[in-house]
């Protein structure tokens, strides 16, 4: 049993990349989204009820796949600074960590400029109704500019403890389709495992 968490800034991608890791392979994507877009229905977002439920309903989605066996692509915005978003995200994985299987971190880079073309695709719009609000969407991707989300190799950060205990590749998107990066991914799980799950960079 694997789990696979991609994470990064806001619009890097990390949906489309789990969609093409699925369609390659075992895995099954459950992405931020899934949860987040059913509550706004009814709730707004960062209310108590909302983050209640959201924490709830990804918590027995997690206990369900861990139950059955599934290997589960979770896909996350992490403020790497955050002694919070760390704890979280201990929480989200802990399943999977105490049932044994494998688990691994990608984290997904790419410009601003780039990240803001994303968010505008029509693929993104269609999967995610609340990202629909241009000009608040590509507010928020700005705004989200002061929060870390992406690693650093010489900045010691509360999500650094996590990731150092996983196999953990970073990669820059940038100039790649979520094809390439799901196959670069795949190859990196299949050959990292084969040396005993030494993390490498890319």
């Amino acid at each position: 049993m694997r789990l696979l968490v991609i994470f990064g800034p806001p619009a890097v991608g990390k949906m489309t990349v789990g969609r093409a890791v699925a369609a390659r392979s075992g895995y099954r994507l459950f992405h931020n989204h899934a949860t987040i877009e059913p509550l706004l229905e009814v709730f707004d977002f960062g209310t108590p009820p909302f983050l209640r439920l959201l924490g709830e309903w990804r918590r027995r989605v997690v206990e369900e796949a861990v139950a059955s066996g599934t290997d589960l692509v979770l896909t996350n915005v992490w403020d790497l600074e955050d002694e919070a978003d760390a704890e979280e995200m201990r929480g989200q994985i802990g399943l999977y960590v105490e049932a044994g299987a494998e688990v691994a971190f990608v984290e997904l880079a790419a410009d601003l400029d780039t990240r803001l073309e994303r968010n505008r695709s029509e693929h993104r719009l269609a999967e995610k109704r609340s990202k629909r609000d241009l000009a608040r969407s590509e507010g928020n991707v700005r705004e989200m500019e002061r929060s870390v989300m992406n690693t650093d190799p010489d900045a010691a950060t509360p999500a650094g403890a996590v990731l150092d205990e996983h196999r953990h590749l970073r990669l820059d998107n940038t100039a790649l389709k979520p094809e390439q990066v799901a196959k670069l991914i795949l190859e990196w799980l299949d050959e990292d495992a084969a040396r005993g799950g030494v993390p490498q960079r890319c």
